[in-house]
């Protein structure tokens, strides 16, 4: 009955550590399968900040643009600056504006095309550790001129607020995340494109609010993480090997008994 019971355990031990195993490989394999994806996708989005810009979509296109295809496309267009209400953005840094480190603002402001469509442009990066809005107003107010604007910069995809987002502090229209519908809808700007640009020129004589070219640094984690599953896998599978020749009864707990000599007497 015991034996009976140990071989159970042995059995069930050995089904759960094979899953377990095959759990942690299938997990290791997958994070390298990511990895080539995230290269693809790193070597992509380089190749649209390169490229040459070309012009805005026709707004007739705008319903149809997605993030997959659009993202960090480079374009140059002509608008207006509107004197509307602007927007402020909290950045703590930017992970795709080498240029751009510490606190500040992104100055998100409606910028209207020839076509008579609005678009919401972020103009550039705004040193303001305090997050002051006086501040901000001062380094919009010069963008503001009642003419048209040559302008290059990249298509952006609105990000909505996240659970731990901070909410939006309304009386100095500073949002912590993103969103360009939600501070259009907010402030009346009426309805935007789909889409947002991130300024890359002109830079504004004082050079405030700051536009730039983007550059993208993706993390590149996969390799490291599927070190640690297969590791993982490798661990477990040694520890179980270790386990079962423990657990394996010894040669005199099948009835085996010392070698006996011709005298008839054991050899120990």
């Amino acid at each position: 009955m015991t034996d009976r019971v140990g071989q159970r355990d042995t059995s069930g031990f050995a089904i759960f550590t094979l899953m377990m195993v095959a759990l942690f490989v299938g997990l290791g394999v997958w994070q390298l399968q990511r990895r080539v994806e995230e290269h693809a996708l790193i070597a992509a989005l380089n190749e649209r900040l390169a490229a040459a810009p070309v012009p805005l979509p026709d707004p007739s296109q705008w319903p149809a643009l997605t993030v997959e295809k659009e993202e960090f496309r480079r374009v140059s267009f002509a608008a207006t600056y509107e004197s509307r209400l602007d927007a402020m953005v909290y950045s703590s840094g930017s992970t795709i504006r080498s240029d751009i480190s510490g606190p500040g603002t992104w100055a998100f402001l409606p910028a209207r095309l020839s076509s008579v469509e609005t678009v919401a442009v972020n103009a550039g990066f705004v040193p303001n550790t305090t997050q002051n809005r006086d501040m901000q107003d001062r380094a919009v107010a010069q963008l503001i001129t009642g003419k048209p604007v040559a302008m290059t910069g990249y298509i952006r995809f609105p990000v909505a607020a996240g659970v731990l987002t901070p909410n939006v502090e309304h009386d100095k229209r500073m949002w912590f995340a993103r969103d360009h519908l939600e501070m259009a809808r907010a402030l009346g700007w009426e309805e935007v494109a789909p889409f947002y640009i991130d300024l890359e020129t002109p830079v504004p004589a004082n050079g405030i609010p700051k536009p730039g070219p983007l550059q993208v640094h993706l993390p590149d984690d996969h390799m490291r993480y599927a070190i640690i599953w297969f590791s993982l896998a490798g661990s477990l599978l040694i520890a179980f090997v270790v386990w079962l020749r423990g657990s394996l009864p010894a040669p005199h707990d099948f009835g085996f008994s010392p070698r006996a000599t011709k005298s008839g007497r054991s050899d120990g």
